[in-house]
Formats: C-alpha cells, structure tokens, sequence
C-alpha cells in the first residue's frame, strides 16, 4: 500500500471513543438510577425546601382533620409555619450559597469518616472470623469427664 491511499490518522481517535463511551455509560446509569445527587450545598438546599414543604402541609391541616382547632387557632398556626419557614429559608441560603465549598469538603470529609469505619469493622471481622475458624487442639480428658457408663464422646 502507499501512503497516499492511507487515511490520515485522528490524533485524537482514542480521546473521542473514550468520551463516546463514557458519555454513553453516564447516559445508561441516569436512566437506571436517576439523576446523580448534585452538590452539597444543593443537597441542604433541597432538604431545606422539603422540610418546609412538609411544615406547609402540617399547618395546612383543614379544620375537619383536627376538629380541636378552631378556624381562628388554625388560621394563626398556618400563619406562624409560614413565617418560620421564610425565617429559616432566610437565614440559611445565604449562608449555603457563600460556603458551598464548605458544604462539598464535609460532605467528603463524612464519607471519609464513613470509608475509615467500614474498613476498621470489616478489619475486625475478619479477625473475628478467622479466629473462630482456626482448628483448636483437643483439651485433655479428665478423669472426671469420664462417667460411670464409660468413656465420654466429645461430639464436637
């Protein structure tokens, strides 16, 4: 063959078919799992709005539900959760969105933590399981082991 009916070489060949291929893997796991969790910082976030979202629906219990609350009572309750939850949402975005770095190195530093337990309980429990496993020599027979029928059989 010569060189000129040769096609000439992508340089970046194998680069390109390795992002196809991961792409294409990511693609395959989002459909499986889902959507991978996002950032610490929009973790606390979606807590956040889902805890006052449940407070919202606790204040919004309907008179007919909770018979002991009067219109009066129930009106003021949903009133006070609405004011706690804009305090808290007040109070705590500000703070996530300066720090979302912060939020991101303690959420690793938990895992940390976490991968350092499992590895410490699943080191004794080996040790645990290893010991339990090795053969033990037999303990010598005393006279007393010995009954008035005979021998004794060691059935272990």
């Amino acid at each position: 063959m010569s060189d000129a009916t040769e096609k000439p070489v992508d340089a970046d060949a194998w680069e390109k078919a390795c992002a196809e291929d991961l792409a294409e893997e990511k693609a395959r796991r989002r459909a499986e799992h889902g959507a991978p969790p996002g950032s610490a910082a929009e973790e606390l976030k979606k807590l956040v709005d889902a805890v006052a979202d449940k407070l919202s629906e606790f204040s919004g219990i309907s008179a007919g539900q909770a018979p002991f609350l009067g219109s009066v009572a129930q009106g003021t309750a949903e009133q006070a959760a609405r004011q706690v939850v804009r305090q808290v949402r007040n109070v705590v975005e500000p703070v996530i969105e300066r720090n979302a770095d912060v939020f991101d190195h303690l959420a690793a530093a938990g895992s940390e933590l976490l991968a350092a337990y499992r590895s410490a309980v699943e080191g004794q429990e080996g040790r645990w399981t290893r010991a339990s496993q090795e053969p033990r020599p037999p303990e010598p027979r005393k006279p007393e082991d010995e009954g008035p029928g005979g021998e004794h059989i060691d059935l272990d």
